[in-house]
């Protein structure tokens, strides 16, 4: 089918008052048969574009429906008796059982608009399909006629395209300007007949080829995911009768942070499971969910996340795969959390790289927190000789490594893990034959990070702290790493020595309490120590500083999240000096 627009309005001229001495359309018409220029009303049946079968999008105009015609190279117009045209209503049929068969998304309906001026006028939804059904498509010579007719349409108005405009309508042609119908239909056919038929095989092969190009950008459906057995949470929450009000109520507990890799069939379904179990014991955090396994801290209880350490060993997911080692606690409790929070994504931790293409699987050495503390105890004995050979890399963010890191390491000046693999990449010669031993908070992002390191093929050896510095920190306290763990809760830091290694960021003197930039939207962390907090200096810079008495005023409730100009002016990924 071919949609020609609103015949109504763009293709005849404006209206005058009929007398008996100007018959009208009528009379246009009768001329027209009888010069052969154009088929009469019968030869042509014409429906309403709201008779389009399932439900198509309603178009303001009419549908002109044609038999199938076999197209050649040059199309010959052919002579009257062959401009006979009627309804096809298997056409019709055809078309929306394609439809049905292909199951169009909402994309394949409304494709990016190719760039053919003639495109608008062959508004077919199944131009998007592919070249064979494309090509299948009827177009006869009379819609062959007046696509030829159309293209030559001009509107007085050049700001409203394609005639849409209720201004007078011509048509120019071989310089000579037209101002009715019956004027460029004599033309055309006395002087175009070879021109319509070659422009029509154009059109065709232009169509099919903007057709194949639509559909290679076009995602590609994706497979379903298997689907593993269903979680049914009421039948794997634990008993929790035993545990008092009191207790629920008490903000003495602890912080789990812990993590898994492991194949995750459904992980919409344990989404559902994490999120009751937690609601079930009174637990706030954040989780994270995906194919490749899990990654959560939680705040409660002690008898609380006792349960939830217990429930998950016992999931049939995490048997063998989960270790009560896995777990690590610190004090703390409900309160350092504001909500509950758990979510299915790609990655659960967010390296910017999908999974299949680095996977953790192939991560570096595990080694435990005694042979890493022998390693660094190595590393930091032989001084230049040894960082010739060997890097100690922290793989956080700066704002973590800037108040506690192992003594001699690399820190990264980034803002977000998921800019690592870019910082990699602008400093491979660092790395290159290197031996790299790889640090972060519980272990997490190097599992993926040092996967990336390896699989770039120039390091000598790639190891990273199992536990990260979590678990480091309870077995050496006073070891190689000074100052305070950042934690992505609301207590920012835990403690296992008294060493203060950063400073306020306004008097330099020693400071390592972090606490949010004071203009709500900025939401930065910045280190501010009493003395400059009592004199309003509370901002992440000068910027915010000045911008925080301006918008106190309008805000209200939950404040949008801005980036500062102090962020927008960091440089991403810093480049070192080899």
């Amino acid at each position: 089918m071919l949609s020609l627009g609103r015949p109504s309005q763009q293709t005849q001229p404006p209206a005058k008052e009929r007398t008996e001495a100007d018959p009208g359309p009528a009379g246009d018409r009768e001329r027209c048969l009888q010069e052969n220029l154009m088929p009469s009303c019968s030869d042509v049946a014409m429906i309403s574009s709201p008779a389009l079968p399932d439900g198509d999008d309603e178009r303001d105009g009419c549908v002109l429906t044609f038999a199938d015609l076999e197209l050649k190279e040059h199309l010959p117009f052919p002579s009257r008796s062959h401009l006979k045209a009627e309804l096809d209503a298997r056409a019709r049929k055809k078309h929306a059982s394609a439809k049905r068969k292909l199951g169009l998304s909402r994309e394949l309906q409304n494709p990016p608009r190719p760039t053919s001026p003639l495109w608008p006028l062959l508004t077919w939804p199944s131009l998007s399909l592919p070249k064979l059904l494309v090509a299948q498509l009827p177009l006869s010579p009379f819609q062959a006629f007046a696509l030829f007719v159309k293209a030559k349409e001009a509107v007085t108005d050049s700001r409203c395209p394609m005639s849409a405009c209720q201004g007078p309508v011509h048509w120019r042609c071989c310089q000579q300007t037209f101002r009715d119908l019956v004027g460029i239909h004599r033309h055309v056919a006395a002087h175009h007949f070879a021109d319509v038929g070659q422009q029509t095989a154009a059109i065709l092969k232009q169509i099919a080829a903007e057709a194949d190009a639509i559909s290679s950008r076009l995602p590609a459906d994706k497979p379903p995911r298997p689907k593993g057995p269903p979680y049914r949470p009421q039948e794997t929450l634990p008993d929790i009768s035993h545990i008092g009000a009191d207790e629920w109520m008490s903000e003495a507990g602890q912080v789990l942070l812990f993590y898994c890799y492991c194949e995750v069939a459904d992980p919409e379904g344990l989404g559902l499971w994490q999120k009751a179990l937690c609601q079930h014991l009174h637990l706030k955090g954040k989780v994270r969910i995906a194919s490749e396994g899990i990654n959560g801290t939680v705040g409660g209880s002690t008898s609380a996340t006792r349960l939830y350490v217990d429930t998950m060993l016992s999931h049939p997911l995490f048997k063998g795969v989960l270790t009560r080692d896995d777990f690590k606690t610190s004090a703390g409790g409900a309160h350092c959390f504001p909500d509950l929070r758990v979510g299915v994504f790609e990655e659960i931790v967010p390296l910017g790289i999908n999974p299949k293409k680095v996977s953790y699987k192939e991560t570096g050495i595990h080694l435990t927190p005694k042979e890493f503390h022998i390693e660094v105890e190595k590393y930091l004995s032989q001084g230049n000789k040894a960082q010739k050979d060997t890097i100690l890399l922290d793989c956080r963010n700066f704002y973590e490594s800037k108040i506690g890191h192992f003594q001699g390491c690399l820190a990264p000046d980034i803002r977000k893990f998921s800019y690592f693999p870019s910082y990699v990449d602008e400093n491979l010669e660092i790395f290159r034959g290197k031996r790299v031993l790889m640090y972060c908070t519980g272990g997490i992002r190097c599992e993926r990070g040092s996967a990336y390191l390896r699989a770039k093929g120039i390091c000598r050896g790639v190891y990273h702290l199992k536990g990260g510095i979590h678990r480091y920190l309870e077995e050496f306290p006073d070891g190689f790493y000074r100052g305070k763990l950042f934690v992505f809760d609301e207590r920012y830091t835990i403690s296992s020595n008294g060493d203060v290694i950063s400073a306020c960021r306004y008097c330099g003197s020693l400071w390592d309490q972090y606490q949010l930039c004071s203009t709500r939207p900025c939401r930065q962390l910045v280190l501010t120590c009493p003395q400059c907090q009592r004199k309003g200096l509370t901002a992440c810079c000068p910027v915010c500083q000045k911008k925080a008495p301006l918008l106190a005023p309008n805000l209200s409730g939950e404040a949008f999240k801005e980036q500062c100009e102090c962020t927008e002016m960091r440089q991403q990924v810093p480049v070192e000096r080899v």
